[in-house]
This record gives structure tokens, C-alpha cells and sequence, in this order.
């Protein structure tokens, strides 16, 4: 049996930019992908916390401190919203057992506070 656990998550980061006329995409700076595990192209889930939204799009590499919405997903949220950004992953069950997903918490200007390693402990 396969089961779908999260993989990583990028937790309050805040929109910098929603923009109607690119074509559809997240824009996430690239120091936070590689931090979150995100991988160009990588479909990932966003949980609008200010209007409860909940879409999916896939990831491109943005400018530093970027997290901007593109196409239909602009509509969906406003600069200064607050997002959470998942990624997902299927295991076997005897993996998902031992697996610890990497959660990056954000402040306000989209910095890494704390981080996950891979034993779920935090990293400053």
C-alpha cells in the first residue's frame, strides 16, 4: 500500500506579488525552494490563511524574497496574505513510519525562522 504524507512545507509566508498577466505558476525565491525541498515545476498546494483558498500550481524560481501568484492563481490572494505552501510525496507504509517532512516557518519578510531537519528536530 501506498499512502501520500507531506513532503515539505514552506508555513506563513507572505505574498509579495499576484500577477493576472504571467502564465500560471507560484514564483517562491530560490533560497526557500531549496530550504523546503521544492523542485522546479513540482506541483504544490497553497493555503491562503487570511480567506481560507485552498488551489494548487506548480513551482518556478523567483527573485529573492519573492512568493508570487501568476495567472488564475492570482485571483486567489493578495499581497500581504499569509500562504502555506505544501508539497506531497507517496511512501511504502514501512518508509512512511519513519519519514519526517521538512517544515520551514517564515517571518514576515519571508525569512526562515526555524527549519526542520530530517530527524523532525528544529534548526535556527
Amino acid at each position: 500500500m501506498r499512502l501520500t504524507l507531506m513532503k515539505s512545507k514552506l508555513h506563513r509566508a507572505t505574498v509579495t506579488e499576484a500577477d493576472l498577466n504571467y502564465e500560471g505558476s507560484i514564483s517562491i525565491d530560490p533560497k526557500l525552494c531549496e530550504a523546503a525541498r521544492f523542485y522546479p515545476h513540482e506541483k504544490v498546494d497553497i493555503y491562503n490563511i487570511n480567506t481560507g483558498a485552498r488551489f494548487s500550481t506548480y513551482v518556478l524560481y523567483g527573485k529573492p524574497g519573492q512568493i508570487g501568484l501568476n495567472g488564475a492563481a492570482a485571483r486567489l490572494v493578495h499581497p500581504g496574505d499569509k500562504v502555506i505552501i505544501v508539497t506531497y510525496a507517496e511512501f511504502e507504509e514501512t518508509e512512511a513510519l519513519k519519514y519526517k517532512p521538512t517544515v520551514v516557518l517564515l517571518d514576515e519578510g519571508n525569512e526562515i525562522k526555524l527549519k526542520t531537519d530530517t530527524s523532525g528536530r528544529w534548526d535556527e
